[in-house]
């Protein structure tokens, strides 16, 4: 069985720091996204905190809102805050899972290099 070098330990810690990261920036990203929809829903419709967090999160995981919009500034802001909430999950995706990606272009590009050798 083969030893394995200390580059590669080091590497592998840097690998699951870097992807432990992204994965706590992207859960504040939702955080900030999800009040940014509880404040508005709160603020343009008089929804109470938890039908603002109910219609937020729904919005924000792309199922859509559970109560009808009544006013036009809410439907105004409704309409905005599901463009944005696709934009950001589109970004928090990419987010979290570019540590892996660049793992596996990294790990791609060693093997080219490798065969380039031989």
């Amino acid at each position: 069985m083969q030893k394995k070098n200390k580059s590669y330990h080091l590497y592998r810690s840097k690998f699951v720091a870097h992807l432990i990261r992204n994965i706590i920036y992207g859960l504040f990203f939702i955080a900030i996204a999800l009040f940014i929809g509880m404040y508005g829903y709160h603020v343009f419709e008089g929804m109470s905190w938890i039908d603002s967090f109910a219609n937020a999160s729904m919005i924000l995981s792309g199922m859509g809102p559970l109560t009808p919009i009544s006013s036009f500034g809410g439907k105004l802001f409704a309409g905005c805050y599901a463009l944005f909430s696709g934009l950001v999950f589109i970004a928090i995706i990419v987010l979290i899972f570019s540590p892996i990606i660049h793992f596996i272009f990294h790990k791609i590009n060693l093997d080219s290099a490798a065969d380039l050798k031989d």
